[in-house]
C-alpha cells in the first residue's frame, strides 16, 4: 500500500525571497515583484499625455515620451548621431569600434549572413522558419517582430503620435514624418536659393524738344 505524500510547498530561495503567486517566478526585490505582477493583472497606471498610451512602468513611459518631444539625449561621439535610449547608442557604437565588437560572431545556419547581436540573429531566423508569433487582436494578422505589430495596430486604433511641427500633419511612424519634413525643408531651400527673375525696367521716354521751344543761354549784343 502506497502512502500518499503531502504536496511540497514551493519556497523562494534566500537570494530571491519574493515569489510571484501566479507563475512562481522569483525576485530579489519586492519592487521588482510588484512591477512583474502588473503583467498578470494587466495594470498600466502610467498614461502618455500626448496619445493616451498606457504603460506598466514609469521608465517605459519616459522613453515613450521622447518620441513625441523629439528628445535624443544620447549622442555618438564618432559621427554625432543621436538616440533616445542609451542601449541603442551602445549598439550603434559597435559600428565604429575596431575592437572585438566590430566583428559579427553570430552566424545564420541557413544563409551566410552574420550579425553582431543574438537578438538580431533570432529575428532574422524567423525569415527562414516563417515564424510569426505576434498576432494582431483586431484582424489576426501575424508578424515576426513586436515593433512591426505595434506599427500595424495603429492602423486599427487610428493612433498617429508623430506630428509635423510646421503644418501639424500627423503620422503613424517616425520615418514617414521624417520623409514628410523634407517637403518643408526643400521648399525653404528653393525659396532661399532661387533668385527672382529680373523684370526689365521700362526705358524712360526721351523728351524731344523742338528748336523753337529752346531758350537761348546767352544774348549776342
Amino acid at each position: 500500500m502506497e502512502v500518499s505524500r503531502p504536496p511540497v510547498m514551493k519556497v523562494a530561495s534566500c537570494s530571491k525571497p519574493f515569489q510571484c503567486s501566479e507563475c512562481d517566478k522569483q525576485f530579489r526585490q519586492l519592487s521588482t515583484l510588484t512591477n512583474h505582477m502588473k503583467i498578470h493583472t494587466g495594470e498600466k497606471p502610467f498614461h502618455c499625455t500626448y496619445c493616451g498610451k498606457q504603460f506598466r512602468q514609469l521608465s517605459t513611459l519616459s522613453n515613450h515620451l521622447k518620441i513625441h518631444t523629439g528628445e535624443k539625449p544620447y549622442e555618438c561621439s564618432v559621427c554625432g548621431k543621436q538616440f533616445r535610449q542609451s542601449s541603442t547608442l551602445n549598439s550603434h557604437i559597435r559600428i565604429h569600434s575596431d575592437d572585438k565588437y566590430s566583428v559579427k560572431p553570430f552566424k545564420c545556419t541557413m544563409c551566410p549572413k552574420e550579425f553582431r547581436q543574438t537578438t538580431t540573429l533570432s529575428n532574422h531566423l524567423k525569415i527562414h522558419t516563417g515564424e510569426k508569433p505576434y498576432t494582431c487582436t483586431y484582424c489576426n494578422k501575424s508578424f515576426r517582430q513586436t515593433g512591426t505589430l505595434s506599427n500595424h495596430m495603429k492602423i486599427h486604433t487610428g493612433e498617429k503620435p508623430y506630428e509635423c511641427a510646421v503644418c501639424q500633419k500627423q503620422f503613424r511612424q517616425s520615418s514617414t514624418l521624417n520623409s514628410h519634413i523634407r517637403i518643408h525643408t526643400d521648399d525653404k531651400i528653393c525659396k532661399t536659393s532661387s533668385s527672382p527673375v529680373p523684370v526689365p525696367t521700362p526705358i524712360s521716354t526721351m523728351t524731344i524738344l523742338k528748336l523753337e521751344d529752346m531758350k537761348p543761354l546767352y544774348t549776342i549784343i
